[in-house]
């Protein structure tokens, strides 16, 4: 691991002094691949000098203990040892951890969908709720969030929503979010009190950029015609929905959001290039399904990944056994502290089966 550090230490000075020469910035390109690259390794450099600094630390200190003779110096020798120990074993775990394998996709936008499952018009106000949920989430992360296509209900809930989350790292953190989501609660449309169970799919689909997926528009009918729904003057008055149908997969995206045809195109080629990719994620998943298995966030859409109970207030993540009685909280985009479980148990996952494997 030190050998490696090493190495990634030399690497990052060799970057800073490509940053200094002058005119880097004329080739942007490779200016923004610099950045990139100085931007990733910065966490480790830093976290590994800091473990050097403590070695160091604990080799004074030791050297003070045998060389001095007054007691109030080899108390504080004593105190500054133990505080150096305990930091350096903290860092050995954090420097670990950062250097496991990193998701490619971690840096990416992400596209969610989210589908009213078993519940009829319950799971539809729910899947409403959720979509508010990330949606309040990413607005406090600074996160930009575009709604790709929906399909309401006349109640306020949704069926469906497809949206874009824009903001760097958003695929690291909502990607643990893949799967199926379960609301228990008395329905406003019970008389008798009684609690329901209904649930929602959501998938958490990174987005395809042009190299990652290549689409022949010869596999692809296009439809033209005019937007359904809730809308403005020109909405409903032109032929501005489009609805792509991609011939080998079967699947059909139907775009309306937008007042012109060509943003319409535009978007529903976008999420189709998307549902692609991800189908190549998937089919690589399950042929290393040993791996799969082993992770906390594995992205299968038929596992039930969290139940939401409102009688009791609670929001419990089955993966990781974690409880948490602040439901409001959650359901206001207040879901920090559970991606952050779902990271550090992932984490530990990866670390005993890296350590398994030396």
């Amino acid at each position: 691991m030190f050998d490696r550090l090493e190495d990634l230490l030399l690497h990052y000075q060799e970057i800073m002094n490509m940053l200094s020469e002058p005119g880097i910035a004329d080739d942007s390109k490779r200016f923004q691949k610099l950045m990139k690259e100085q931007a990733d390794l910065t966490p480790i450099v830093e976290a590994y000098e800091e473990y050097k600094k403590n070695k160091q630390n604990i080799e004074d200190s030791l050297a003070l203990l045998d060389e001095e003779s007054d007691e109030e110096m080899k108390e504080l020798a004593k105190e500054e040892l133990n505080e150096s120990k305990q930091r350096v074993e903290e860092l050995e775990n954090t420097l670990k951890i950062l250097l496991l394998p990193k998701d490619p996709n971690d840096d990416k936008n992400v596209v969610v969908e989210i589908r009213s499952g078993a519940g009829g018009d319950e799971a539809a106000l729910f899947a409403a709720e959720i979509y508010r949920m990330y949606v309040h989430y990413a607005e406090g992360r600074n996160w930009k969030v575009e709604v790709l296509d929906s399909e309401e209900t006349g109640i306020g809930g949704m069926k469906s929503i497809d949206f874009m989350v824009s903001g760097t790292g958003a695929y690291s953190v909502l990607k643990y979010e893949s799967g199926v989501h379960r609301v228990q609660r008395v329905p406003e449309t019970e008389s008798g009190g009684r609690i329901h169970t209904s649930t929602i799919t959501v998938a958490v689909m990174p987005e395809a950029e042009d190299v990652d997926i290549e689409i022949n528009e010869a596999d692809c009918r296009i439809d033209v015609m005019r937007a359904s729904g809730n809308g403005g003057q020109c909405v409903n008055t032109t032929d501005s929905a489009v609805r792509l149908t991609h011939y080998p997969t079967g699947i059909v995206i139907y775009s309306q959001t937008e007042k012109s045809q060509l943003q319409n195109k535009n978007k529903a080629f976008a999420l189709l290039k998307t549902k692609l990719y991800d189908m190549e994620l998937q089919k690589q998943q399950a042929q290393a399904s040993a791996e799969r298995l082993s992770q906390i966030g594995t992205g299968d859409r038929s596992e039930k990944i969290r139940t939401y109970n409102f009688p009791q207030g609670r929001v419990t993540d089955h993966r990781i056994n974690l409880t948490l009685y602040k439901l409001d909280k959650v359901m206001n985009g207040d879901i920090q502290e559970i991606l952050d479980a779902l990271i550090a148990a992932d984490q530990a996952k990866r670390l005993s089966r890296m350590n398994e494997a030396s």
